[in-house]
């Protein structure tokens, strides 16, 4: 039967006094935990009980912490009820976590499913320990967020950390796990894909680190759904989710508690806040930041205003929505088009940023200026040592992923630091933060971050951006010219050459098309040796990128096609699965020129030659039956 948050029905129900009791004797010998180990089923009679989700009666009680309400349960225990399920296909879990269209999750057990089926995979590791909760507040969140915690408390989970309302955003939820030592953390979102009835919904799992969780873990909850047949619920009543405070079921605990205390107190480490407050404090200084009515409206003005100081007009779009108020929580310069045509109009802010649903990416922007995320991680690792605090005994090294452009590369050959090439997704920057081989790290597709979370952050990037841009004028005085975001990258690309970069997203394409020109474009690698001529340029390597993870020495394939020619200009395609339904072709261009007199030249009039030999040799429009991208970066 399927289970809902106030649903009844036919269930096995166990004292959670009794659950240990109730393993086998063979699993009950060792105390050791099994990491990753299926939990232990019981042989239970199944009887129909009908009972309701609450029990018993629940009392207020005094809490230790200063005005906190906690509330207990009058039982000293609480029944855990188990209830039957079955499989459900299309539940592989993928570096994001699970993603598909809200109705998908609200079907029968489909997220109950895959819940269990992670506290399956990580069997008796999992018992006793405490897990975090949040997400970035999109349509089904409370709903999904009230199953989550009876899942917790029927199997073995001591204690649920929640942000009020069930919002936290994924690098708060990283920053939550490493300053509380979480056993790790549920994040419910899909990130910067569309919310709402009729979108898109996900959930994934971070693991103790704070970072999300590797293929062992997303290996073995994939085998737990195909084979799951039964939900372990904790018979609790709904809690609520909208003050802060902790509710004790039992030997159960939920705490709810403020969404920024943990994350703010991380950046407060890294950055110089009273700098911050100097600076966004000038009256020759603005800025606006759009949040998208996504999750990053309840970090922006309590950060930005009550913290450092900016006007309240400098937030906009701030109040979250369930459904990002219609809007696509993308930020890039086609879905955060309202920011983009301030920052291009008349009397223009000096600054702008925005970020996505969940509040890991971000855009930044200068008056009438763009930032490519490219070369805004390498402006950063270019400036940190300077400009924030937190780097201030250097970096221990700089890493990308493969499709962003090699303007990272060079500064770290300049600052004579460790470089690495990785495959896009950031669980494999946090195995080199693990191992202290990497400070800074950034991706393409607007993901920029650093070790003080195992996230991409993107009130991290904009805090970074704004910490360079206040160094620089620190000692400009009021009214004085001041130090702009062009000024910064000009500057930069002075030293370092320019590495012109543009992405085209196809989305939305019929799977059958994109694949058949990917297969394309693996014969033509296939027939391109060195010195193989394709248009005017000369390739000097032609393949699909695989990765051999240089700490635990896991690999990687089929993580792109690219060609890389002599001149150091590259081509690269890629197919995403990140999205909930169709297929969506990424063509990434480079070009790096070293000439000061180009560079200040619009990117897509720098590329348009090379764009027009990567469509045509690639045959995209043929095979997509696409004349344009939906998006260009």
């Amino acid at each position: 039967m399927p289970f809902t948050h106030s649903s009844v029905g036919q269930r096995v129900v166990v004292s959670s006094r009794d659950q240990q009791n109730c393993r086998p004797a063979s699993a009950r010998k060792s105390a050791q935990p099994t990491p990753l180990g299926r939990h232990p089923r019981a042989t239970l009679n199944v009887r129909d009980t009908r009972l309701p989700c609450g029990f018993g009666s629940v009392a207020a009680r005094r809490s230790s912490r200063p005005g906190v309400q906690t509330y207990a349960s009058a039982a000293d225990t609480m029944n855990v009820s188990v209830v039957p399920t079955k499989p459900i296909d299309g539940q592989k879990t993928g570096t994001s976590g699970l993603r598909k269209k809200t109705k998908v999750f609200k079907g029968d057990n489909y997220l109950a499913n895959w819940v269990q089926s992670l506290f399956n995979s990580l069997g008796d590791e999992l018992k006793g320990k405490t897990i975090g909760l949040g997400g970035d507040g999109r349509y089904f969140s409370k709903e999904a967020a009230l199953i989550i915690i009876k899942l917790a408390a029927g199997n073995g989970v001591k204690k649920v950390i929640v942000g009020k309302d069930g919002i936290m955003c994924t690098p708060a939820m990283s920053a939550l796990i490493r300053r509380q030592e979480l056993y790790g953390g549920l994040i419910m979102s899909a990130s910067h894909n569309p919310g709402g009835p009729e979108e898109d919904f996900g959930i994934k799992f971070n693991y103790s680190g704070g970072e999300p969780a590797p293929e062992r873990i997303t290996n073995k909850i994939y085998e737990e759904t195909m084979n799951i047949s039964e939900l372990r619920m904790g018979d609790i009543p709904d809690t609520d989710l909208s003050s802060v405070g902790v509710s004790t079921y039992g030997d159960f605990d939920v705490e709810v508690v403020s969404v920024t205390d943990d994350y703010f107190a991380t950046l407060r480490e890294v950055f110089d806040f009273d700098l911050l407050k100097s600076f966004l404090s000038r009256k020759d200084f603005s800025f606006k930041f759009d949040a998208m009515h996504a999750v990053c409206g309840a970090y922006a003005a309590p950060l930005f205003v009550e913290l450092l100081g900016a006007p309240a007009s400098s937030v906009m779009n701030g109040v979250p929505k369930d459904d990002f108020n219609g809007g696509h929580p993308d930020p890039n310069l086609t879905y955060a088009k309202e920011l983009v045509d301030i920052m291009w109009g008349e009397g223009a802010p000096n600054f702008g940023a925005a970020s996505d649903g969940d509040g890991d990416r971000n855009m930044i922007l200068g008056t009438k200026f763009f930032i490519t995320p490219s070369d805004s991680v390498a402006m950063i690792a270019a400036n940190a040592k300077e400009c924030i605090p937190y780097f201030k005994s250097g970096l221990k090294g700089v890493a990308r992923s493969m499709p962003t452009s090699g303007a990272l590369d060079r500064v770290a050959t300049e600052l004579g630091i460790k470089f690495f090439e990785v495959p896009t997704g950031w669980k494999f920057f946090g195995n080199l933060m693990d191992a202290d081989q990497c400070s800074i790290c950034g991706e393409e597709s607007f993901g920029t971050g650093a070790d003080h979370v195992r996230e991409k952050d993107g009130l991290w990037a904009v805090l970074a951006w704004l910490s360079i841009l206040a160094y620089k004028n620190k000692d400009v005085p009021d009214g004085g010219k001041l130090v702009t975001v062009e000024d910064i990258a000009m500057e930069h690309w002075a030293k370092f050459g320019r590495n012109f970069f543009s992405r085209y997203d196809y989305e939305g394409c019929e799977s059958e098309g994109a694949n058949k020109m990917v297969e394309h474009v693996r014969e033509v690698i296939a027939n391109s040796p060195k010195g193989t001529k394709i248009g005017d340029y000369v390739v000097e390597k032609a393949d699909e990128f695989s990765y051999t993870d240089p700490i635990d020495g896991s690999v990687s394939t089929k993580q792109g096609l690219r060609f890389v020619f002599s001149d150091g200009s590259r081509i690269i395609f890629r197919l995403s699965g990140t999205g909930s339904s169709g297929a969506t072709v990424r063509l990434y261009i480079e070009q790096f020129s070293a000439d000061t007199s180009v560079h200040g030249k619009d990117a897509q009039e720098a590329l348009a030659p090379i764009i027009k030999t990567a469509l045509e040799m690639s045959k995209l429009g043929e095979f997509t039956g696409r004349d344009k991208p939906t998006v260009i970066t």
